[in-house]
């Protein structure tokens, strides 16, 4: 009986939506990550800079922030592709 109650608190959880509770939709939660994002790629930049100038000392850190950095924009970009599919898919319904 307690897996019974167990699966029908999961079902309640998974079926209610809860963007409400966490402080907005999916235009929050891209605005967010459209920031961070772009925080990661000035902070690159400036790592970038760093490593031309000398003044940074651990290459691999730097590497590894820079190559996050690469990842997160390729993620927006991949993001922004299937948004602009999905709208072109909504042109082509009929009504």
């Amino acid at each position: 009986m307690a897996f019974i109650n167990k699966i029908d608190n999961l079902q309640n959880s998974v079926l209610k939506p809860t963007y409400k509770k966490n402080g907005g939709g999916f235009s929050e939660i891209l605005k967010k990550e459209i920031e961070n994002t772009n925080n990661a790629l000035n902070e690159a930049e400036k790592i970038e800079a760093g490593i031309a100038t000398g003044e940074v000392k651990d290459l691999a850190r730097a590497s590894i922030t820079i190559q996050k950095a690469e990842m997160q924009m390729k993620m927006m970009l991949e993001v922004r592709n299937k948004a602009i599919n999905a709208y072109k898919e909504l042109l082509k319904t009929q009504i």
